[in-house]
């Protein structure tokens, strides 16, 4: 199966108000996708269509190859769900919630402790089986929900927000958890305002804005389009700036120019004499140069760090700022009327 959640024209509309308009997605089988979007998008309603929660107005929608209006019990058999929240009774132990989910879904009896076993070991929660939800911490939480999500060894797995308020040792845990479990043959739908998790975990992210889908590429293609975006637009700005008086050029200084900064293992003034494309340099004291670019020529970075070599400068480490994702969900959703908002 090459997409294991496709939309057609999915729509959701509450009386007056559309939730979704008419959402064309496609999400490819066994990989993690970042679904994203600001409050009020119309992701949760996404989502709820998705997991048959709530019935489409129109259009269609498939998971795992079933269809959510007319087989939404098989759809269901395909999911697993880790909310925000955790939904899990806190009188109960690990155990007993576990065991009450695999019940659920139906799982024989000589086969649901060791599957609990088994995942309870993966996710490092065992040595709390016994203890009751309301005694963990909020990692421990989180680990628990996933054990009872994956009991019935689902092929779909909706993460949303799995990591919030936690410590960066226990999110790097659940991160590499993620991984295995995408790994192992699981489609992962990441729903998460953390951009630096999204970026380094998801294959493809798809951002909705007003019930919209307005942007969908893999992490790296969002940046890329960004980046030729605002050169596009500083060309633009600066061309204009350009044209005007020697007073306006002032402006350049307050526009958001591509950044490059080169650690030297030595330095002197001859080194960055006569530079090409550079708007303004900044020489800091450990040797440190830190560059402003208001050159768009694909070699621009290329021609400083051959000038710098020519020159005699030995150069340590460069890097250059480029756009991110914080960046790219910003540009997506900038444009928004309150009124459209859920």
């Amino acid at each position: 199966m090459k997409n294991v959640i496709e939309t057609k024209n999915l729509t959701k509309v509450y009386k007056n108000f559309t939730a979704v308009n008419s959402l064309n997605l496609e999400i490819p089988d066994k990989t993690i996708f970042g679904m994203l979007g600001p409050n009020g998008a119309g992701k949760t309603t996404t989502i709820k269509m998705l997991t048959c929660l709530t019935q489409p107005t129109s259009g269609s929608a498939t998971v795992g190859g079933f269809d959510v209006k007319s087989d939404p019990d098989e759809v269901r058999r395909l999911l697993g769900m880790v909310p925000q929240q955790v939904s899990l009774y806190k009188d109960l132990t690990v155990m007993e919630n576990s065991q009450l989910c695999a019940d659920y879904y139906g799982i024989p009896s000589d086969e649901r402790d060791s599957r609990i076993d088994e995942l309870m070991e993966l996710v490092d929660i065992a040595y709390a089986k016994d203890k009751r939800i309301s005694q963990l911490s909020g990692g421990q939480k989180q680990k628990a929900s996933l054990v009872a999500s994956l009991v019935h060894r689902p092929k779909i797995l909706f993460l949303d927000e799995p990591t919030i308020g936690l410590d960066p040792t226990t999110k790097r845990v659940l991160w590499d958890l993620i991984r295995e479990l995408n790994d192992d043959g699981h489609t992962i739908i990441l729903c998460s305002h953390d951009m630096h998790e999204v970026d380094m975990l998801c294959d493809n992210v798809g951002i909705i804005n007003t019930g919209n889908l307005v942007a969908y590429d893999t992490p790296q293609g969002l940046k890329d389009s960004l980046l030729k975006s605002n050169e596009s637009e500083l060309k633009d700005a600066l061309s204009q700036i350009s044209a005007e008086s020697d007073d306006s050029k002032e402006d350049i200084d307050n526009l958001a120019l591509r950044k490059m900064s080169i650690l030297l293992k030595n330095f002197d003034e001859s080194i960055i004499d006569g530079l090409y494309g550079v708007k303004s340099i900044e020489i800091e004291k450990n040797n440190r140069i830190n560059l402003r670019i208001d050159s768009f020529d694909d070699n621009a970075v290329n021609n400083i760090l051959k000038h710098i070599i020519d020159a005699n400068g030995i150069i340590k480490s460069v890097s250059t700022e480029e756009p991110s994702l914080d960046d790219v969900f910003i540009k997506a959703t900038s444009e928004v009327n309150e009124n459209d908002r859920a």
